[in-house]
């Protein structure tokens, strides 16, 4: 099957089968995104929903968390993965969000990567999800679930990825790709033991063919 042919037939399964794809990550503004976004490296989204309820009472904006104490924010969040590294990132990306940036998250991917906490990943993640920008993150979901259907061949890392992925993707579909690449993932062709058998994308996935050839 030829690559066009791939994606357009996995475009519209989704389209047709999640239309309202979106994050899972509880908020209700652009700091508390970053917050979340920040949070859930390494971590489940269930985990840090738990985690941001009471810190956002804590610290409701960039400004209180910009000066604030770095045991009490560890304090907060130390049932996620590392708590230490991610207490730095949260108060050095508030601190820089307020003196560089009036508190307002910058909608430019690469302003974004400016702040501490934030790669690639994370910025394409809130350029996408807070402005509609038509960029697409690349996290392990996304990097698995697109090289075994066959949307992306032999890249190296999330970047080749993601360059491949936006050839074939359309602007006005990126922001929810990722989305619908991430849920794919996380509850159908999870990492250890794919569910071949409930997936509608089994009859043009490369893994899924390769494997029942075998």
């Amino acid at each position: 099957m030829r690559k066009e042919e791939r994606f357009r037939r996995v475009l519209e399964y989704f389209r047709e089968n999640n239309p309202q794809a979106e994050t899972e990550l509880i908020y209700t503004e652009p700091y508390q995104l970053v917050v979340a976004v920040i949070l859930s490296a390494q971590c489940t989204d269930k985990r840090v929903n738990l985690i941001t309820l009471p810190f956002f009472s804590r610290f409701p904006d960039a400004a209180s968390l910009a000066v604030a104490d770095a045991a009490d924010v560890f304090e907060l969040i130390r049932s996620c993965s590392y708590p230490n590294n991610k207490t730095r990132s949260l108060i050095g990306m508030a601190k820089s969000l307020v003196e560089n940036y009036g508190g307002i998250l910058p909608a430019d991917v690469d302003e974004l990567q400016k702040l501490p906490g934030i790669g690639r990943k994370t910025a394409n993640v809130l350029a996408s999800v807070i402005y509609n920008m038509p960029v697409l993150a690349v996290d392990t979901h996304v990097f698995r679930v697109s090289d075994r259907i066959g949307l992306t061949t032999n890249a190296k890392n999330p970047l080749q990825a993601e360059q491949q992925l936006v050839r074939h993707i359309p602007e006005n579909l990126r922001a929810i790709a990722h989305h619908w690449l991430i849920l794919h993932g996380r509850y159908i062709c999870i990492a250890r033991k794919p569910k071949c058998a409930a997936c509608g994308l089994n009859s043009i996935c490369r893994y899924f063919l390769t494997n029942q050839a075998t």
